[in-house]
């Protein structure tokens, strides 16, 4: 049994290798990064004592992660296979002994069949994490941010690599997909992301040029062309969180739905959800990941523009209610029977009004809420019951790299001052909820706002 990351009590190095960014080269040769460690054993003769040594005496066995203290070296004496068993000491207990533990010491001196051998460990290019490999071959200049770190869609490992590192790139892509068995293609981004598609230009470093994966998340799975849509896998705590606040026979309308994150989970709550997104390609995949999760008595997918949406989902949320009124719902179970051992069904009356409009464009969506006013224009603005929705907008705010970094305060202030612009109406900072989504650099923060739809917008007469 191998030693778990974080217990070990020795901490060798790979030989070092520098290569200026000049001379890489084509491959990394694997067979540098041998080293070999000269270590004492012990040949136990009782192999029955083993779980004794590893428990009494463990702080004197080698502790090194992947690598077992235990070794078997199967061998032929006098025609007969038998089996010699070693447990390695730790790599500072040398062959008098000297550096062992005075207990170990003393049990030994009542065991006179152990034996006390030398033993090499051979550490190869395998054992051998990324960071480490890369720390052994970057010049020393380099070496402030190691470039191990990626975020994985499906099968892809996506990197993020700063020009310093780009003379290094395919080795830096070999070296990822070495060491991380679930990953069959490494990329990297070549450009920022596209204002309208959400997507960017992307290069194979490393693996198969397959872009096609399948994600989980949020108990769903979702299909797609990586290089063709958005999908940033850092998002699903954000997602879930949403979603979490969507109860079962709302209606929520997801303006900029990509290919279904929030939709489809919710879908899978029996939420009703009208989900949109101008690029074909997301759409494509939504439509495509609805059937695939089953969702499709409550998804129901558009490929529009999102102010266009927007202004025309009020209507075909009332279209949908109007012509089904509810929806029987068989349960996800196969096992949820009823009584009569039948398959229980939820029954659910379609809503005409929206409980939550999803906004997650974040570099541009607050330019689309002018497109929230007169959202319920054609209604009595005199109806004190009236139910208007929450938008749940997400969007960046960037600070000055040469100041020092803003107080939430100071951020909230300047975010509600670009929605009251957008809304066309001054909406107090104490009608909007700030929720810190993430940091997307040292001086971008992303953020999503929520608010009650105030009724000065929704009833506004001078719809855009």
């Amino acid at each position: 049994m191998s030693t778990p990351y974080g217990e070990d009590n020795f901490h060798p190095n790979p030989p070092v290798h520098r290569i200026a960014p000049t001379e890489v080269p084509d491959a990394l040769d694997k067979s540098l990064f041998t080293v070999e460690i000269e270590l004492t054993a012990l040949k136990i003769d009782q192999p029955r004592e083993l779980p004794i040594y590893r428990k009494q005496f463990k702080n004197d066995l080698l502790l090194l992660h992947s690598v077992s203290n235990i070794v078997k070296i199967e061998k032929y004496d006098g025609g007969k296979k038998v089996t010699d068993i070693l447990l390695l000491l730790r790599h500072d207990i040398k062959l008098d002994l000297s550096g062992m533990s005075e207990e170990l010491t003393t049990f030994l001196k009542e065991r006179p069949g152990v034996e006390v051998l030398p033993y090499t460990l051979e550490l190869g290019y395998d054992f051998w994490r990324t960071d480490e490999i890369l720390a052994a071959i970057l010049p020393p200049d380099r070496l402030g941010e190691v470039p191990s770190g990626f975020t994985m869609t499906g099968h892809i490992a996506h990197m993020n690599l700063r020009d310093e590192y780009l003379p290094y790139k395919r080795i830096i892509g070999q070296i990822v997909l070495d060491k991380n068995p679930k990953v069959r293609t490494v990329v990297n981004k070549l450009d920022s992301i596209d204002t309208v598609f959400r997507t960017f230009e992307m290069e194979v470093l490393a693996g198969e040029p397959d872009f096609n994966v399948e994600q989980h998340e949020s108990n769903c799975r979702f299909r797609f062309d990586f290089s063709k849509v958005y999908w940033n896998s850092r998002l699903h705590t954000e997602h879930d969180r949403l979603i979490s606040t969507f109860k079962t026979g709302e209606a929520v309308c997801d303006v900029f739905a990509g290919v279904g994150p929030f939709a489809v989970p919710a879908g899978k709550k029996n939420v009703i959800v009208l989900a949109n997104d101008l690029n074909k390609n997301s759409y494509d995949s939504m439509v495509h990941n609805i059937k695939l999760n089953k969702v499709d008595k409550t998804v129901f997918p558009y490929n529009l523009d999102g102010r266009d949406f927007i202004r025309v989902s009020r209507r075909e949320l009332k279209s949908l209610a109007e012509a089904q009124k509810t929806m029987v719902i068989p349960a996800r179970s196969r096992h949820a029977k009823d009584e009569s051992g039948k398959r229980k069904v939820e029954i659910i009356q379609i809503p005409h009004r929206y409980s939550h409009y999803v906004m997650n464009l974040p570099d541009s969506a607050i330019t689309f809420l002018d497109a929230l006013r007169g959202l319920h224009a054609d209604e009595d603005d005199d109806d004190d019951d009236a139910e208007l929705p929450y938008i749940h907008v997400h969007c960046f705010h960037k600070s000055d790299p040469n100041a020092p970094k803003p107080a939430d305060d100071e951020v909230h202030v300047a975010l509600q001052q670009r929605i009251a612009s957008a809304l066309k109406f001054e909406i107090p900072l104490s009608a909007l909820s700030f929720h810190f989504v993430r940091a997307v650099a040292p001086t971008k923060g992303m953020y999503c706002v929520s608010f009650l739809l105030p009724k000065e917008v929704a009833f506004a007469r001078d719809r855009v």
